[in-house]
């Protein structure tokens, strides 16, 4: 299976060599990440996303973190699954603000078979304007899987949300096999897989240890894996937990770098509470991806002209899309120079 973690004895990463990593001083952390940053990646590119919400609420799914779980009480707002050109008129507002991936978002267990035209056409749309595309229905059969891709969809997001030994205490209403199960389904049908997770939900360093080695040591890494930082959200389980240390954030991130380094490592939800100075440090960890627009799905996120002005005084640009500086030669000798 494409998606089957390594036997523990075969593995890429130890656990104790990702716990190694962090336990060593930050500035040493940052700077092995940054190294291999600028080996695999042009060092001041960012690719660049929007994230829509196309169907919102009433999800059955019990995720301790959730606003859209129908189990909680957040006063989120249920919408149907949009109409198709309501999406592509998203995407098209997405493309000039300098969006190169357009990725949608339903709060589903799992998409009904009814539901598959409309998001056929929403992703034969959004590729017509040139865009790279991606989805997040919930768990997908194989079947669903190949219909998806054979409509274009460039990449299917399914996190893991957490470590798998800590999994347990965040979700019960599916396995963290099942998680595991539907990205076998992307991989097999020949689509990218994005998946991640999210520190702060109180879990401690081992944990975060264990979550970036069911990720690293994956046959094959995600392309693209999300960090993200808890939103804590009034009417959750998960509103009142502690806050994540920032440095144990940007921790999280340079691990994942170092990890996995092939791999874009998406500075994902919370960026709404971040300094310009944090996202700065994460940047320089190995953070290469971001999400333009004013919303998460549900929750906050910097409006595009703030990500701008802050890119202008990084000397950050957008990157091209489906431009891996291992596959550039300009960007590889940018990167040495």
């Amino acid at each position: 299976m494409t998606v089957k973690i390594h036997d523990p004895n075969q593995v890429k990463w130890s656990k104790k060599a990702i716990s190694d990593l962090f336990a060593l001083p930050f500035n040493d952390l940052l700077f092995k990440a940054h190294q291999t940053h600028r080996e695999y990646f042009a060092p001041n590119e960012v690719q660049v996303s929007t994230l829509l919400s196309i169907k919102t609420g009433a999800c059955p799914e019990d995720c301790k973190y959730c606003p859209q779980s129908a189990r909680y009480n957040t006063e989120l707002e249920k919408e149907a699954l949009m109409e198709v050109q309501q999406v592509l008129e998203q995407a098209h507002r997405a493309k000039q603000t300098g969006a190169t991936r357009f990725c949608m978002g339903a709060a589903w267990r799992n998409p009904k078979d009814r539901d598959m035209p409309k998001l056929r056409a929403m992703i034969e749309g959004v590729r017509e304007m040139g865009m790279e595309t991606c989805m997040t229905l919930g768990m997908l059969s194989a079947e669903q899987a190949t219909e998806l891709a054979s409509a274009g969809l460039d990449y299917y997001n399914h996190n893991i949300d957490t470590a798998p030994e800590f999994y347990g205490d965040i979700i019960t209403t599916r396995t963290f096999q099942d998680r595991l199960d539907t990205l076998d389904n992307v991989r097999s049908s020949g689509m990218k897989v994005c998946s991640g997770g999210i520190v702060g939900l109180g879990e401690e360093q081992s944990d975060r240890v264990l979550f970036i080695s069911a990720l690293a040591n994956m046959e094959t890494p995600p392309e693209s894996v999300p960090i993200n930082m808890l939103v804590k959200v009034a009417g959750t389980p998960m509103e009142n937990v502690e806050d994540i240390d920032p440095f144990d954030f940007i921790r999280t991130i340079a691990v994942a770098r170092i990890t996995m380094p092939n791999s874009h490592v998406r500075l994902s939800a919370g960026r709404e509470s971040m300094s310009d100075e944090l996202q700065a440090l994460a940047f320089f960890a190995g953070a290469n991806s971001i999400f333009y627009g004013e919303k998460l799905l549900t929750t906050a996120n910097p409006v595009a002209e703030s990500d701008q002005k802050l890119f202008q005084r990084l000397g950050i640009k957008p990157e091209a899309p489906a431009c891996n500086s291992k596959q550039s030669e300009e960007a590889r000798d940018e990167a040495h120079a």
